[in-house]
């Protein structure tokens, strides 16, 4: 027990001096909230940064979504009335366009049966869509103080470390989070072990040296074995993306499939059907499982075959598409336009 409190206040003293404690989620309501976040209830400010930050860098988050989300969605009941193409126009480049869908579930659960709020309790949260056993814990602790502990990509690497855990099970790892979780600053303690597996304990080259936690990890000398991962393998596709241009509007289909749910897409065509158009170049783009490789091409088309042969299509100016939730591709595609 000696050894544990020791190390709880290692870590929480390292966190007071290196910790990231400027983010503005870890700030709502107290001394240092930003001006821009007074009137965001806590729980409601953690919850949003929690299903960002699941899979977008801090920095992008901090710096391109999480002010003007909450701008235009401050509170569950403005995610619970908002219309689809609102929220993922807001959502547009963060990507995983399910977590906004289920934002937006979620918040409707909460007016439902929550009283309009965010529930306290982990088994509560884990019934809001697009919520699980991390996501409750962090809002739970981050914003409603209650003493939890929960794993999340950082925590997993440094408890697997910590403790010599090769191919840790979820509840292998919760055991040792629980066991592990300083009762008397949970608040604290989870902070710091998120920010310790983000800025030291790294997937690559962590920086042992600096850590708090070094005289008391088991693999301390052997970091690289710990824990071990399976290699992702991609599905390779090769696609074909045309502007279809009408005098000043371009082609465009919502999509109805499951990879781009919602949002506009330009037109995509058989190898075949490009044989004539002109190319304007290509690039490569990754998606969940999926490495892609982009043709552009453009082709001109006449009044009537944009309401004959192509008359499923929407066309709109490049001032419109502003407006609208383009797939990350199409943005991308749209710099060979524009």
């Amino acid at each position: 027990m000696q050894t544990l409190k020791h190390m709880q206040d290692e870590l929480i003293f390292w966190y007071e001096k290196n910790g990231r404690k400027e983010l503005p989620w870890r700030n709502l309501g107290g001394e240092f909230c930003d001006e821009r976040l007074r009137n965001i209830n806590r729980a409601y400010g953690v919850y949003i940064s929690e299903i960002m930050l699941q899979q977008t860098l801090v920095k992008v988050v901090c710096e391109k979504y999480y002010f003007p989300f909450l701008e235009k969605f401050p509170t569950l009941e403005s995610l619970a009335l908002a219309q689809e193409d609102e929220l993922l126009k807001a959502w547009q480049g963060l990507g995983y366009y399910t977590r906004a869908r289920n934002l937006k579930k979620a918040a409707q659960t909460c007016l439902r049966e929550f009283g309009g709020v965010l529930p306290k309790t982990i088994q509560d949260l884990q019934k809001l869509s697009g919520v699980g056993a991390y996501t409750a814990g962090a809002i739970a602790c981050f914003g409603y103080d209650e003493k939890v502990s929960f794993v999340d990509g950082n925590i997993r690497r440094v408890l697997s470390r910590l403790f010599a855990l090769k191919n840790p099970k979820p509840k292998e790892l919760e055991f040792q989070a629980q066991r592990f979780l300083n009762h008397s600053d949970a608040y604290t303690h989870n902070q710091a072990l998120i920010d310790l597996g983000a800025l030291l304990c790294l997937p690559k080259n962590p920086k042992c040296s600096l850590c708090p936690l070094r005289e008391f990890c088991q693999a301390r000398l052997t970091p690289h074995f710990y824990p071990q991962s399976k290699k992702l393998e991609y599905e390779h596709l090769n696609l074909n993306l045309i502007f279809l241009q009408n005098q000043n509007k371009f082609a465009l289909k919502k999509s109805q499939e499951k990879l781009y749910y919602g949002l506009y897409n330009f037109i995509f065509f058989e190898d075949e059907e490009c044989k004539d158009l002109k190319f304007l170049g290509e690039f490569k783009h990754s998606y969940t499982k999926y490495k892609i490789r982009v043709k552009i091409y453009h082709k001109n088309i006449s009044i009537q075959d944009a309401v004959c042969e192509f008359k499923t299509y929407e066309f709109k100016t490049l001032e419109e598409l502003k407006n609208l939730a383009l797939s990350s591709l199409s943005l991308k595609a749209l710099k060979f336009l524009v």
